[in-house]
């Protein structure tokens, strides 16, 4: 597991500006490869639909709640929606359709047991396959949690999520920057984009140069059952895409923020990675509180003494979204 870059998000210093361009030649090879893989593979047709939510940058977009969001809205819709996973971080290849009680994040990864709480969700690292298999147990929609840059899978409708706050970083390709692909390939294949949380970083007029198409907005929204963290002492970790906006959404929520620790994204924790934040965090009697990515992934004796944080999605106008997504699907399936 690796740490974002700051290079990535950050080109204030000469050295940073340095990093980046030393390895602009590594992620030419990275893009050009992703490209190709496009012209080597025929996307796998099914017969039910499929939407994929994706990014064209790694990690930290928002892409699980928009999953979360849109299954909802498909179910009120009258769907029976079936979530798709690679399941990064577990150890299954599947196809296998994720259970609470039986499967842990070593096994299917932590998206999944976020996943499975809305919707039947299968892990498979084969898509087609992983598809196929939720099909066959009733599902009417596949909903692609990841897999935009995965060319295996025919997709009926592509979504691609972007985090408002910091775009596309550097607009360079891993490893010299963020990016999964070059930014023109990666949406000239999207069907819609949304940006999550406030426009900061020039988003929209960045895709409106590559493509004319619809574009959503939506912010992430703590959830009710939050612990009440208003004016109280808090020890706080992420592991996570960006942790910083964890700490963000916990400075907002009006936590007094004591003590932080931030880890590689998707980081298989165990006791002694948190022991001295716990320590210190008791000594003052403070909450302790991560993510609920993160709290999927804690050792059973920390999960007590650890509070989850969590967000929800909201759209702006979720009817548009709803409707956007139908348009499309009457192109492909009347």
């Amino acid at each position: 597991m690796m740490r974002t870059p700051p290079f990535w998000y950050d080109q204030s210093q000469p050295k940073f500006r340095l990093a980046a361009k030393l390895l602009a030649p590594f992620g030419k090879i990275y893009g050009w490869i992703v490209e190709k893989r496009f012209d080597f593979y025929y996307p796998v047709p099914l017969v039910r639909p499929v939407i994929c939510v994706g990014n064209l940058t790694t990690g930290g977009a928002g892409k699980t709640p928009v999953v979360m969001s849109l299954v909802t809205l498909l179910q009120d819709a009258g769907y029976n929606p079936h979530i798709l996973t690679r399941g990064y971080g577990g150890e299954e290849e599947g196809p296998l359709q994720v259970s609470p009680g039986r499967d842990t994040a070593a096994d299917v990864g932590d998206e999944a047991l976020l996943l499975v709480e809305k919707a039947p969700t299968w892990v498979a690292t084969s898509r087609p396959l992983g598809a196929q298999a939720a099909i066959d147990t009733g599902a009417t929609i596949i909903i692609m949690d990841d897999g935009y840059q995965n060319p295996g899978i025919h997709k009926d409708f592509a979504l691609v999520v972007i985090d408002g706050a910091v775009g596309f970083g550097n607009g360079q390709v891993m490893p010299a920057g963020p990016l999964r692909e070059d930014i023109a390939r990666g949406i000239a294949r999207a069907h819609a984009a949304v940006i999550v949380g406030e426009d900061k970083a020039g988003v929209a007029d960045t895709i409106k140069k590559y493509a004319d198409i619809p574009l959503f907005a939506a912010t992430l929204r703590p959830d009710a059952e939050n612990p009440d963290l208003f004016g109280k002492p808090v020890f706080a970790f992420a592991g996570i895409g960006r942790p910083e906006k964890f700490r963000d959404s916990l400075i907002a929520a009006g936590a007094m923020l004591e003590g932080w620790g931030s880890f590689p994204d998707h980081c298989a924790y165990i006791d002694e990675d948190l022991r001295e934040l716990v320590a210190a965090a008791e000594s003052k009697n403070a909450v302790i509180v991560t993510t609920a990515k993160d709290h999927v992934r804690l050792p059973p004796a920390l999960k007590a003494k650890v509070r989850k944080f969590t967000v929800h999605l909201q759209w702006q106008d979720p009817a548009a979204v709803l409707e956007c997504i139908a348009a499309q699907l009457r192109k492909n399936w009347t």
